[in-house]
């Protein structure tokens, strides 16, 4: 997702949240879920949590 360079350093969205909430709970990373993150990092935390979960469910 290519994001206006003022919006960078935006808040995540709730729907980022939310769903960070639920990959942290399922990978059991709760570490990796935090309120106050940027969008973009929000977004590289999902991204990693999906690819552990992707990663943990093919054996």
């Amino acid at each position: 997702m290519t994001r206006l360079p003022d919006q960078v350093d935006a808040p995540m969205t709730p729907r980022q949240l939310a769903t960070l909430r639920t990959l942290s709970a399922e990978a059991y990373q709760p570490k990796q879920f935090e309120q106050d993150l940027t969008a973009r990092e929000a977004e590289r935390r999902i991204a990693a949590l999906k690819a552990e979960i992707e990663l943990a469910n093919s054996f």
